[in-house]
Order: C-alpha cells, then sequence, then structure tokens
C-alpha cells in the first residue's frame, strides 16, 4: 500500500521518551504512519534490558518502538542543542517524558524549542504534572496505581495483601490521552498556525479513566453492581458478568436449576445454597461447546480466563491479526502486537522492526537536515552522536 494511504503519513516525530508512557504513543504514531525518530541518549533507553534478546532487540524495547527510527544524542555534548534545534525546526510533533525540570534544564524547554519552530506541538508526560506541588517527584506507573487508589480498591474487593497491578494502565493511559491531544492539536493548527505545550500527568489521565473512582469518592460502593464471579466448569475457568440475583434466576428460569431452599430458609443460607448449586453446575459443564451454549441461551456474558501466553489461540484475537509476526533481524520472526486501529479508507499497523541505538544516525540527518555523511561523522566523532559499532550505519561518500 501508498505511504500516503496512512493517516498520518508526512507527520515528523521526535521522541526522546524512555521506558512506557512516551514510547507508546509514538508506537501508535509510528502505526498511523508518522516518521518517529527516536532520540536515544548514549545510555540507552532501560528497556533495552529487559525481554528475550532476538537480534539484538530485547522484547520490550521492540514491543514499544517497533516502526521507529533512531538517533543517538549526547544532550549534554557541546554541540547537541544545536543538532536538537535543526530537528525540531522540521518536527510537527516532540514527545518527552522526563521530569518536568529536565528539558528546561538541557536547554530544550518548551519556550526554546517554540521559538525555533512555532509550529511545533510538544508532548510532555510526567507522574504529577508540570507546575504542582509534586511536580519533582520520579514516578512510574506502580507510583501512580499505589497514589490513585488501584491498588487499594483492588485489595479492598479482592480482601487481598496490597499487591501491584499486573500491567502498566497508568503508563498508557496517560499516553492514549497524551495521544488524543496531540492530535486534537494537530486540528487546531490548521487554524491557528501554532503549536502549543501539552502537559499530561498520569495522576490526571489515571482517575479521568477510572470509572470506579465515583464509589469512592461519594462513598457509594454498595449502589455499585454485586460484583462479577468466577466458576471452575469442566473445561476450565470462566468469569460470568452477571449479577449473581440475575444469573440465578436464568438458571432457574431457562435451564430449569432447581432451588435448593424455600420460603422459611434464611437469608445468608439461602444465599450460601443456591451459590453451591450454581458451582455444582458449571462444575458439571463438560466442553467450552457446551458452557457457550448454556450462556447463550440465558444471553450472558462469559469469557474463558486463559493465559496471555496463549493469547494468539483466542479466537478473535486471531480472526483480526491483532498478533502478527515481523522480522526478529536474525533470520526469523517474532511476535508483536499489532495496532488497534481499524479504518475503512486508511492503513494502519506496525511499520518495521525496533531500531538499535543510533541506527539511524545517518539517514535520518541526511532526509530531515541535508547533513552530508562527512558532516554526520564529524559528529560522531566529537560526541554528540553515538551508536554501537555493531548496529551503526555506514558513511556514504556525497
Amino acid at each position: 500500500m501508498s505511504e500516503l494511504e496512512y493517516p498520518l503519513a508526512g507527520l515528523k516525530v521526535l521522541d526522546f521518551s524512555r521506558v512506557l508512557a512516551g514510547p507508546f504513543a509514538g508506537r501508535m504514531l509510528s502505526d498511523l504512519g508518522a516518521d518517529v525518530v527516536k532520540v536515544e541518549p548514549p545510555d540507552g533507553d532501560v528497556t533495552r534490558l529487559w525481554g528475550r534478546v532476538r537480534g539484538g532487540v530485547p522484547g520490550y524495547y521492540h514491543q514499544q518502538n517497533a516502526g521507529k527510527r533512531n538517533i543517538s544524542i549526547d544532550l549534554r555534548a557541546p554541540g547537541a542543542t544545536q543538532l536538537v534545534f535543526d530537528l525540531v525546526a522540521q518536527a510537527d510533533i516532540l514527545v518527552e517524558n522526563y521530569r518536568p525540570d529536565v528539558m528546561a534544564r538541557l536547554g530544550l524547554g518548551y519556550e526554546a524549542l517554540s521559538a525555533v519552530n512555532p509550529r511545533l506541538i510538544m508532548l510532555s508526560i510526567s507522574g504529577f504534572g508540570h507546575n504542582g506541588p509534586e511536580s519533582h517527584r520520579p514516578a512510574y506507573a506502580p507510583i501512580v496505581h499505589a497514589e490513585a487508589g488501584l491498588m487499594h480498591r483492588q485489595a479492598r474487593r479482592a480482601d487481598l495483601p496490597y499487591a501491584e497491578l499486573p500491567l502498566s494502565v497508568a503508563d498508557t493511559n496517560a499516553s492514549l490521552h497524551g495521544l488524543v491531544a496531540v492530535l486534537a492539536a494537530v486540528i487546531a493548527r490548521h487554524g491557528s498556525g501554532h503549536g502549543q505545550h501539552i502537559d499530561i500527568a498520569m495522576m490526571d489521565a489515571t482517575i479521568a479513566t477510572d470509572d470506579q473512582i465515583h464509589y469512592d469518592l461519594e462513598d457509594s460502593e454498595d449502589t455499585g453492581p454485586l460484583a462479577n464471579d468466577t466458576y471452575e466448569t469442566g473445561a476450565g475457568a470462566v468469569l460470568v458478568s452477571a449479577d449473581f440475583r440475575y444469573l440465578w434466576a436464568q438458571l432457574v428460569k431457562v435451564h430449569g436449576v432447581v432451588d435448593p431452599a424455600d420460603k422459611t430458609t434464611p437469608l445468608a443460607e439461602k444465599i450460601e445454597l443456591r451459590r453451591r448449586c450454581v458451582t455444582q453446575y458449571m462444575q458439571a459443564l463438560g466442553s467450552w461447546s457446551e458452557v457457550e451454549a448454556v450462556m447463550a441461551a440465558m444471553n450472558i456474558a462469559w469469557g474463558k480466563i486463559r493465559a496471555a501466553a496463549d493469547m494468539r489461540e483466542q479466537p478473535t484475537i486471531a480472526a483480526r491479526g491483532a498478533i502478527v509476526e515481523i522480522d526478529d533481524r536474525a533470520g526469523g520472526t517474532r511476535p508483536i502486537v499489532q495496532s488497534p486501529y481499524r479504518f475503512s479508507a486508511a492503513q494502519s499497523g506496525v511499520r518495521g522492526v525496533a531500531p538499535h541505538r543510533g541506527e539511524h544516525n545517518y539517514s535520518v540527518l541526511e532526509e530531515w537536515l541535508g547533513t552530508s555523511a562527512a558532516d554526520v561523522t564529524k559528529l560522531l566523532d566529537t560526541g554528540v552522536l553515538s551508536a554501537p559499532a555493531a548496529h551503526a550505519e555506514r558513511a556514504v561518500d556525497d
């Protein structure tokens, strides 16, 4: 397909971010067609230490940086600031997720960058936002999960000790809200001609996306639906998304389950007897086809509790191609989660492998700035640019 069929084709993005909240936004921008250039420091993104390594690229880094190009700049080296200014002059969007004071201390705050390029849209993602009482605090997703009440609610509802969530939802929520804001700013720029600075706090994004928080703020959890229940069937474990009272009524009405209690049975005992009855009924379901038929007859939503390692076997994931195989840079392939966007008249999706650090020093600077190979080599020699020898591009004579 033509590159022009990607919705964001033609947009140039500088991705100064690391770990997850920023890189995930950059990955989605790349999947939508933008030319995303990751600007990585010489010591590398910490996620290069995480996950299975294939072709010199670890799994976690690969997942969040696939499709991007990479230049490696030592932002403290003499001449680095000017190089960034030159790149910013050509960029549409800049993404960063340092603590709020870092970019300004490097001489790369929004005021300095917008003076170079008034059309620049700068997305800053941080744990506690800019200009607040906790702006100085470092924050990763688990810190926000604790501060935003998610760990407390999980422990309270499950009657378990405090424990971390099994995914970095505070990061990805902030990233997706940042992505929405960036695209809104791109639209606004069509009318104004000017970019702007977007300040996304992970705390804000987490509570904004928390559909349960009103129960806590209004002390009204008793007004909500009963918790979903899980059951062991003969085929495996399932979650049933239905108030137990409704599930019980449907089992009696549709499947003829006999009530073990009567009108004289005390309420607590009645509930216990009925729950025991439902547990036994579920255990008697011997196959997934039987489970599906029983639930379908009651029009009740349910889900198989499956291991994430088996996700490629999930029918919808398989049918929609939500996990694809791409080059592993070692003569084979490796799995990666695909872009979730499905357009009727446009293309989206992962557009290549994750880059090595500094892999595109020559090609990015030549394409964006017209820099000669000799001048890029000088920047490498002076330490402004860097790249591991095994992964560096080779200079091409003018």
